[in-house]
């Protein structure tokens, strides 16, 4: 659904790659530019994702699907 937030699943294979980096999502997100609060709220499930950095940072980690400029 274009409207709904990403899935548990997803946000939880996230977190696991990035612990399979040896990364904290503080250190990711400063490695893409991003801010921490962002990522944590992706990863979280406290934002949609539709747009903006919110969106970037869902694409970047594989969260969803699309290009990291939209």
């Amino acid at each position: 659904m274009h409207n709904s937030y990403p899935s548990e699943q997803a946000c939880e294979q996230a977190r696991q790659r990035l612990a399979n980096q040896g990364l904290s999502a503080k250190r990711w997100a400063e490695m893409h530019d991003l801010t921490p609060s962002t990522v944590y709220a992706v990863l979280n499930r406290q934002k949609k994702c539709l747009r903006g950095e919110s969106h970037r940072a869902a694409v970047l980690l594989g969260i969803k699907d699309g290009s990291p400029t939209n």
